[in-house]
């Protein structure tokens, strides 16, 4: 069984890939084919969607990189974490609460997002 914790670095590995075919990889590797993300400004369906998310996602914050920030809970299938967005070695000005549930293999099949902390450009 796939601990919870390595389907949230997994997932964390998938918003910080940012080759291509790096992305469609981790991507892969973290959602089950027919996946859905949805958070305050998404809302996709299916690998292809997620990974053109997480590249749009990695355009509008170039330079920064994916972090978890705390630990990772939970249960029956379903897992939540907090992540940081910002720069490597500094303060993430972005902040969120992913709520994501799995498939029989460790494969999200389903992510609801929240925006906890934004900047106001962002």
């Amino acid at each position: 069984m796939t601990t919870f914790e390595t389907v949230a670095n997994a997932y964390i590995t998938a918003w910080n890939a940012r080759d291509l075919d790096d992305r469609a990889q981790a991507v892969a590797a973290a959602f089950a084919p027919d996946a859905t993300y949805t958070d305050p400004r998404a809302d996709v369906a299916g690998r292809a969607a997620i990974a053109e998310l997480i590249g749009g996602a990695q355009q509008q914050f170039a330079g920064w990189a994916f972090r978890l920030a705390g630990p990772v809970d939970g249960h029956h299938g379903q897992a939540r974490f907090t992540w940081a967005l910002g720069p490597e070695n500094g303060e993430a000005p972005v902040v969120g609460f992913d709520v994501v549930t799995l498939d029989d293999e460790g494969l999200i099949t389903s992510v609801l997002g929240f925006l906890d902390k934004v900047p106001a450009a962002a």
